[in-house]
């Protein structure tokens, strides 16, 4: 069994309850995380990458192992809540979408005997267990797999995130700086329902604290079509960059070829289609109230310098000096 490499009861809170992160250093999780610091609760995370733990951190650090339920059922022991981002954007290597379902299954099973007594699982819009689209494939049965396990729960379904250090408008404004032409699928008019990042966490925490089983739609106040989140983004950075129309299966060509020059994933054909088929957009009451425009004026400056590569982040060993593809 791997010993924690931060120990830190005491450190970050003045109260005794102990709460679980999967991933507080990562996007989501570490939303998450600030704000249970933030209220004084003992933070405790499960990552893939402890070696990647920040020097002094105030978060208790233990591996992610599914491999090792007893190692997994330690590290969650003496936790009275779980918030859980684990998941996998896209199949890389030995790790696809049929894998994170079986890892999550083996993380609710280690909660439950543990004793944790709530869950707070972030899934994805509009899951599905006959989606033609495997990762909302995938995200339904974890959303089984929770409830199978009999723990109380709460699900939070967000589509599309921004704030913080997120990639998708980051490297949207990242492109759009770089690039003359920038591809539109179809003619854009398909709508996504954003949420800003902490507003998310706020969201967690307050289901968090409740005790009834609950599916929440996580979504800010504003909804665009996807032609004009473009656009918004582009206004904002000042690019030049013409916006060209082109059919879904073209764009996704383009999208494979920028993703080999850049050495990452940009887009999968599953995403585009999913958001044309409305996936990512919702009717329900907004959750957040950052209004998407409002935070792009104001991270204008910023956004797009440099780009955010999410093999990277997530399966590459950290660099020692960065680089900009």
């Amino acid at each position: 069994m791997t010993a924690p490499r931060s120990a830190a009861f005491g450190r970050g809170g003045h109260n005794d309850r102990v709460s679980v992160v999967t991933g507080a250093f990562s996007y989501s999780g570490a939303a998450i995380a600030r704000r249970l610091l933030g209220g004084g609760e003992h933070v405790r995370t499960l990552t893939g990458h402890p070696e990647r733990a920040p020097a002094g951190t105030n978060i208790e650090v233990h591996p992610l192992r599914f491999d090792d339920s007893r190692a997994l059922i330690h590290s969650l022991r003496g936790a009275h809540t779980l918030y859980n981002t684990y998941w996998v954007r896209f199949a890389h290597g030995d790790l696809d979408h049929d894998a994170a379902v079986a890892n999550s299954k083996v993380l609710f099973d280690a909660a439950r005997a543990a004793g944790v007594t709530r869950i707070v699982h972030v899934s994805i819009m509009r899951p599905d267990l006959a989606s033609p689209y495997s990762y909302f494939r995938g995200k339904a049965r974890v959303e089984q797999c929770l409830a199978d396990s009999g723990v109380s729960h709460a699900i939070v379904r967000p589509a599309i995130l921004f704030g913080g250090d997120g990639v998708l408008v980051n490297n949207i404004a990242w492109l759009l700086r770089h690039l003359p032409v920038f591809a539109v699928g179809g003619r854009g008019d398909y709508r996504i329902r954003g949420i800003h990042v902490d507003d998310l966490a706020a969201l967690c925490l307050r289901l968090g604290a409740a005790q009834t089983t609950t599916v929440t739609d996580a979504v800010g106040p504003q909804r665009l079509t996807f032609l004009e989140f473009v656009q918004a983004i582009r206004a904002a950075v000042g690019s030049r960059s013409i916006l060209v129309p082109v059919p879904g299966r073209l764009l996704t060509a383009v999208s494979a070829g920028l993703s080999a020059l850049l050495r990452d994933t940009l887009l999968t054909r599953d995403e585009y289609w999913a958001m044309v088929d409305g996936l990512a957009d919702s009717d329900a009451p907004a959750t957040g109230s950052v209004v998407f425009t409002d935070w792009l004026e104001e991270h204008a400056a910023t956004l797009g310098r440099q780009y955010a590569n999410e093999l990277d982040r997530h399966f590459r060993p950290p660099r020692t000096t960065g680089t900009r593809p």
